[in-house]
């Protein structure tokens, strides 16, 4: 049988590539490719790139990576926040068309990351197929619901005077040194057993105090409830800056998924710090205390993503603790002012309380939340009614005293009773209690069976107090005369 050549050629490779080709529209491919002008102190000056926009990740030839930040008439202006050896001047760049993400999910939990999700605990990067924006928009108000369930931090004074809801951002504030740190940590170890996910966001470090706060959340099983992301010190001005977004995105993943979370941000002096550092290098205009004008927008921004959504959106809700330092007690500085503004109230600690003993030293008077009583419970709201002022009106008294003056018996009462308040308010860190604890004392207190217990006594009371709390199983939600007749065997003892 004779082959038909024709056929042959017809169905030949070389046949078949020419056909395809026949129908292949060719057209130009325009690749944008910018040259480095300059790079140093955690920012590149890059030339070229006209279509690059904000906030896009820039592409370097020798493996760094940037974030557009700046845009002028002929350069762009990026912040590395990942730096070879190799990145100089000459080094070509490419754009990605993305914007900055980070892996989310639950296999992010009891780990240690860096602000990209690189894993820092020497173990395997966690996998997580989803992916989530460092920046977005904040729920828009039809999808938040008002803040109605109460935060525990574990914290006496916290809990019963300065309540904080799921859903709030309550700003700790302070000189350094005086237990900020040690408050959010609290707040975080109080998150066992109930149901809520937390993400502590350390900016800028020691590596020393990182070690010390992932050891603490470690020897207290925090940490499976938890995940720590970590830009130290020696971290680029860029990694710096980009932390607590990389938080709030982890946190605010979960929340959408209809979890409770709480996010720690320690602290955003340190990042205000490190945006000025990167605003002045890429010569944005500096304003009060040479911050750029759009710091209060920045950390609005952030917080305003903090909230307690509806249950049509999944009822999950995000609680932030943004930790803030202030110098020398100066709350009216150009970043506390503005923090104070953003929040719904503060946490305010003074060096005055800490170094007369008293700890944690939270300053009553000048401490609020104003949204925090409505999710508290009843029954604590109810017996910590008068608990401030009678704290406050002592403290007036206090000074009076230290002036010789001589006080009716009836001031006597109250200076005496107020002396129990003190002790009974004095709390050691990483020892957090739970709301029947609270109940309980605030009973004590306002029932007048302290009144006649030294103020020396006081501790072994409240450790007394704490044992039958532990072993009985009534509710917060529980009658007041059945607390009361509870409660009957331990103030027996008192006497």
């Amino acid at each position: 049988m004779k082959v038909n050549p024709l056929e042959t050629r017809h169905h030949s490779p070389l046949m078949k590539i020419a056909d395809r080709l026949s129908n292949y529209t060719f057209a130009p491919r325009i690749h944008e490719t910018g040259r480095v002008m300059s790079v140093g102190d955690g920012i590149a000056w890059v030339d070229g790139l006209p279509s690059a926009a904000m906030d896009e990740i820039l592409l370097f030839e020798d493996g760094s990576r940037g974030l557009v930040f700046h845009l002028d008439e002929h350069r762009l202006g990026a912040i590395l926040i990942k730096q070879t050896a190799a990145l100089a001047a000459g080094t070509l760049v490419s754009l990605s068309k993305q914007q900055m993400t980070i892996p989310v999910g639950d296999n992010l939990l009891g780990r240690v990351v860096s602000p990209l999700s690189e894993p820092l605990d020497g173990k395997e990067p966690a996998d997580c197929p989803d992916r989530h924006m460092l920046d977005t928009k904040a729920p828009s108000i039809y999808q938040r619901d008002f803040v109605n369930k109460p935060l525990y931090s574990g914290i006496k004074i916290v809990d019963t005077l300065i309540p904080i809801g799921k859903g709030q951002r309550q700003l700790i504030i302070g000189d350094e040194g005086l237990g900020k740190s040690s408050i959010a940590i609290d707040a975080v170890i109080n998150q066992k057993d109930r149901n809520v996910r937390c993400v502590y966001v350390l900016i800028g470090q020691r590596r020393s105090a990182v070690a010390s706060t992932i050891q603490y959340l470690r020897d207290a099983g925090a940490m499976d409830y938890t995940t720590v992301v970590v830009s130290e010190a020696s971290a680029l001005a860029g990694e710096k800056y980009l932390a607590p977004y990389a938080g709030c995105a982890l946190a605010e993943y979960w929340m959408h998924k209809g979890h409770d979370t709480l996010v720690v941000y320690d602290d955003l002096t340190t990042h205000a710090h490190a945006y000025r550092e990167l605003s002045l290098l890429l010569r944005r205009p500096p304003g009060r205390e040479a911050y750029p004008g759009d710091i209060f927008f920045l950390h609005a921004r952030l917080l305003e993503r903090a909230t307690c959504l509806g249950a049509e959106f999944g009822g999950g809700s995000m609680t932030a603790l943004p930790v803030i330092e202030t110098l020398q007690g100066e709350i009216a500085s150009y970043i506390p002012t503005n923090l104070i503004s953003i929040t719904d109230g503060q946490i305010y600690l003074t060096d005055q309380l800490f170094n007369a003993g008293f700890r944690p030293a939270i300053d009553i008077s000048r401490s609020v939340s104003r949204i925090g009583g409505n999710a508290q419970h009843p029954a604590i709201k109810r017996e910590a009614g008068r608990i401030k002022l009678d704290y406050l009106q002592f403290l007036e008294l206090q000074i009076f005293t230290r002036f010789g003056t001589r006080l009716e018996p009836g001031m006597e009462k109250v200076l005496q009773r107020g002396r129990v308040l003190q002790v009974l308010l004095k709390q050691n860190r990483l020892d957090p209690v739970s709301p029947s604890f609270n109940l309980a004392w605030l009973l004590a207190y306002n029932q007048h069976w302290l009144d006649e217990v030294s103020p020396a006594s006081i501790p072994q009371a409240l450790a007394d107090l704490k044992e039958v709390v532990d072993g009985l199983s009534l509710e917060l939600d529980a009658d007041r005369s059945v607390w009361v007749e509870a409660l009957t065997t331990w103030r027996e003892s008192l006497t």
